[in-house]
């Protein structure tokens, strides 16, 4: 039988910087409607695929939880499977939680909290869209710089704006400001990244002045101003010059701040010591960059969006984290916030990876071809109007286009919605590569007596044979994988733009009703002699 702990146990971890993973089994959507502080979001239907990146030490403790849709014992035997050995289910699950710990809505909520208490405490200087229309008409001297991920930037953006992702800002921002003088305007879809990267300038005392957009493009669309769309437009690799400058600039805050750099003998015993301490390796540069060459061990994590939204990489609170880059200013940038996000983050300084060093092992899973069919069975199967085809892609991927008849079902809710699903015959699974698919099919066949099979090579198998797609819709569950976040895209509705704002606006009171956070922002008195951070 599977342990469990209690809520107040739970949180003795975070709070004495003990490792733990607490894991949401539910959908995105309704995680997103609440959970704790440092939960992260793994499906019940997708914990093979996404679990063991995010939690690489299989003798880490983990929490799993629900709210009350019973998917807690499916999660953790399916944890278990996996090879971790040190699993428990949260008593009372979320509700019991809520008794003695906050719980908050959205996503990335961490990051967002932890921004909102950084520009209350640093003043971070901000104007309002109308503000920054007004200076973009009068002043040629002014650069806007979107730090958000360019494929958002080009999704939408305000006038004059360049891509210049987070993690870039200081790496880049010589080159793209005329002279000391020229105007520094940071934006983003809402307000984390903006103010985050505006303050990462000031912190680093370029002699621009710098502003965030206050609430980013929602501010902007909200005040009624037009948003531009398919923008290319991105702010280049620094000069020689320039990229001296930024390393002066990240080694002065660094050291303010307090970051530890290591050596490749420093980092193979954190290796080594691996299997009892969790260790995440990240090379932080951009993802062209990090596709050319990278050392080995380290994933991509780009330095903004590892700042803003840090449980997509790393799973573990209490983990050690070691990050690289090839310049010595966006690592040391992005350590900044790690450090004081509570983490215990190092540089590393190495040329090079030692060859023998012991890259950390995550747990795996392999597709098992016991209940793979091909797509000729399939087709054949479908002629005789025998099979009924399931289809476990997200719910967007799944509105673009699946295999023609196929119904969409939510992964954690797929037993109890194939039973509403009239026949006898075949049910086959799909996913868009196959994976997801088979991952479900011994669960699904436990708990249903009809023939599970699913489709190997997913719907990319299908396309890949040459066969078409289709849009029309059929919905065996409610579409409630995924959670549609009203900073993103641009059909989403005003009170919805606002009512995430407001939302913002009082995570700094959370933080201070919960106690578990454990942030610390810097400050920066240097030049204040006899003075602390």
């Amino acid at each position: 039988m599977v342990k469990t702990i209690s809520a107040r146990e739970l949180r003795e971890h975070w709070i004495n910087k003990k490792e733990i993973a607490l894991i949401d089994v539910r959908e995105e959507q309704r995680y997103s409607e609440s959970h704790p502080l440092w939960a992260i979001s793994v499906p019940v239907s997708e914990i093979e695929k996404k679990l063991p990146s995010l939690v690489p030490r299989s003798s880490a403790p983990i929490v799993v939880y629900d709210n009350g849709e019973e998917y807690v014992g499916r999660a953790a035997a399916r944890v278990l499977a996996l090879g971790y050995r040190d699993v428990s289910i949260l008593e009372g699950g979320l509700y019991g939680y809520s008794l003695v710990g906050e719980v908050y809505r959205d996503v990335g909520v961490p990051s967002k909290a932890f921004g909102e208490l950084v520009e209350s405490i640093n003043h971070t200087p901000s104007l309002s869209a109308g503000e920054v229309k007004s200076l973009l008409e009068r002043e040629s001297d002014v650069v806007v710089l979107d730090a958000r991920r360019f494929e958002e930037y080009s999704t939408m953006s305000i006038p004059r704006g360049r891509s210049c992702p987070g993690g870039e800002l200081l790496y880049r921002v010589f080159e793209a400001v005329q002279s000391p003088r020229t105007r520094v305007i940071v934006n983003c879809a809402g307000r984390t990244r903006s103010i985050i990267g505006a303050q990462s300038l000031i912190h680093s005392n370029i002699p621009n002045e710098v502003f965030a957009l206050r609430n980013g493009t929602i501010g902007w669309t909200l005040e009624g101003l037009e948003l531009e769309t398919g923008k290319t437009e991105r702010v280049m690799q620094p000069s020689l010059e320039s990229s001296q400058k930024a390393r002066q600039c990240a080694d002065a805050w660094a050291e303010h701040v307090g970051i530890t750099s290591i050596d490749g003998v420093q980092l193979g015993q954190f290796a080594a010591e691996s299997e009892e301490r969790s260790l995440y390796l990240l090379d932080v540069r951009d993802p062209e960059e990090y596709a050319l060459g990278h050392p080995a061990g380290f994933s991509n994590a780009p330095g903004g969006q590892l700042v803003q939204a840090t449980e997509e990489w790393v799973g573990v609170r209490g983990a050690r984290i070691v990050l690289y880059d090839s310049d010595g200013v966006r690592a040391r940038m992005t350590a900044t916030w790690l450090l004081q996000l509570g983490w215990e983050v190092y540089v590393f300084e190495g040329n090079s990876v030692p060859d023998d060093l012991q890259v950390p092992r995550s747990p795996l899973w392999s597709v098992a071809e016991f209940g793979a069919i091909t797509v000729e069975n399939l087709q054949a199967l479908q002629a005789l109007k025998e099979a009924t085809v399931i289809d476990l892609a997200r719910s967007p991927s799944y509105r673009k286009g699946h295999i023609p008849g196929a119904w969409f079902a939510s992964g954690p809710e797929l037993a109890r919605d194939l039973k509403s699903i009239s026949g006898d015959g075949p049910i086959v699974l799909t996913s868009p590569d196959g994976v997801v698919a088979a991952m479900n099919l011994e669960d699904t066949r436990r708990l249903l007596s009809r023939e599970i099979l699913y489709l190997a090579g997913g719907t990319s198998a299908w396309v890949a044979a040459g066969h078409s797609l289709e849009t029309d819709s059929r919905w065996l569950s409610q579409p409630i994988d995924v959670y549609k976040r009203p900073y993103e895209g641009t059909s989403n509705a005003r009170k919805d733009m606002q009512g995430y704002l407001d939302w913002e606006y009082g995570l700094v009171a959370q933080l201070a009703n919960d106690g578990v956070a454990g942030f610390h922002v810097v400050r920066d008195r240097r030049g204040q002699s006899g003075r602390s951070k």
